[in-house]
């Protein structure tokens, strides 16, 4: 799940891509296989791919799968062939999911979004329906002085710096420049969370309690999803709200 990213958000997607290893390292895998088939197996020389292995490594993902999902992007072993594309829909309360999916089975996808849209009371959308409210950007979770925070991550190339409470920050940062200011954070010390190259939502839509135990049910009945890569999403849930439905959960 990657959302409105406060702090407690991003506790539950943590937690649940701890729970479930496994199918993370997967989906992993294929983004390091879909980086190194469009830009090559080099992380010097791919900046998705170097973002890509440097999130599997954050993830304790073994060197050897890292190694043989590469092979198989550059075509050294064989490999399925994943079409990277984006479902597009609302869920309760009109939040607005952007679904990344990756997958060797079009139909397969298609089938297993739909479906799960349909039973946790969403509606798929249309192509562009949703998809102009998100941008792609890279967001860094730091933790440190807000003023060391600030100016390191500005005079490394950071557009934005925010507050997400307790003490961390969210590093607001243009896609190609993520791992450069990444970088530059560690090396002045301070403590990354994480890092990812991801969508941020333009506007948000406020949600209550009531649907905000649907909203996270449809999300993470999505991202439980082989296909699906990633699940974007507009919602502004308060995070005491946030830390009551992980505690019912």
């Amino acid at each position: 799940m990657a959302g409105h990213s406060k702090w407690a958000n991003i506790k539950h997607r943590k937690g649940r891509q701890d729970a479930k290893r496994g199918q993370l390292f997967a989906k992993l895998a294929k983004a390091i296989e879909i980086a190194a088939r469009e830009g090559g197996g080099s992380v010097d020389f791919n900046p998705t791919l170097a973002t890509a292995v440097d999130k599997a490594k954050a993830a304790s993902m073994p060197n050897d799968n890292i190694d043989r999902a590469i092979k198989r992007g550059t075509g050294e072993v064989e490999g399925a062939h994943y079409e990277e594309f984006f479902y597009e829909g609302y869920g309760p309360g009109g939040v607005a999911l952007y679904v990344q999916v990756l997958t060797d089975n079009r139909n397969r996808a298609a089938s297993d979004v739909r479906s799960t849209f349909t039973r946790n009371n969403g509606n798929l959308g249309e192509p562009g329906s949703v998809g102009y409210l998100f941008e792609q950007k890279g967001l860094i979770l730091t933790s440190g002085e807000e003023d060391d925070v600030m100016l390191t991550a500005l005079d490394a190339g950071a557009e934005d710096v925010r507050d997400a409470g307790e003490g961390t920050f969210e590093v607001i940062t243009a896609a190609t420049d993520m791992r450069a200011v990444r970088e530059a954070l560690i090396g002045a010390g301070l403590e990354v969370e994480s890092a990812d190259v991801t969508q941020l939502p333009s506007n948000l839509v406020p949600v209550e309690e009531n649907e905000a135990k649907k909203v996270l049910r449809l999300i993470d009945s999505l991202d439980d999803l082989d296909d699906v890569q990633a699940v974007f999403s507009n919602y502004d849930i308060d995070d005491s709200v946030m830390e009551k439905v992980l505690a019912e959960a």
